[in-house]
């Protein structure tokens, strides 16, 4: 991905590391450190996008949607459009799923990662 950003997107990468969600911030605890058995980048540049999370190796995007996001479908939809061309399957969760159903969502980003492996991921240390 090299090359494919702008200056922009880079500088709000920064900036957006620092200001997580509450959403955010609990699924990257579950993503981080290889968790799932891949890595994870957060709030990643791509072209004039910031990505939320970011798995390189098997061209996955996880996007957590706050309600801002009920306004602006459109966008949203040419932005994955744009993921799509560029070769990266999009999952997409609202802020409450990650927060009142952080296994669910773990699970399902599980089931993209490894489609014929293990059905569950592993759990994370309390």
């Amino acid at each position: 991905m090299h090359g494919q950003t702008n200056a922009f997107a880079k500088s709000a990468a920064v900036d957006l590391r620092k200001t997580m969600t509450d959403a955010e911030k609990k699924l990257w605890q579950c993503l981080r450190g290889k968790q799932l058995g891949v890595k994870f980048r957060r709030q990643h540049p791509f072209e004039n996008y910031v990505l939320d999370f970011v798995c390189l190796e098997h061209r996955l995007v996880v996007e957590v949607d706050g309600s801002q996001h009920e306004e602006q479908k459109e966008q949203d939809e040419k932005r994955t459009g744009k993921l799509h061309v560029a070769g990266f399957h999009v999952l997409r969760f609202w802020n409450n799923e990650v927060l009142n159903e952080t296994e669910s969502v773990v699970q399902a980003i599980w089931n993209v990662l490894h489609p014929s492996s293990d059905p569950s991921p592993p759990q994370p240390s309390p």
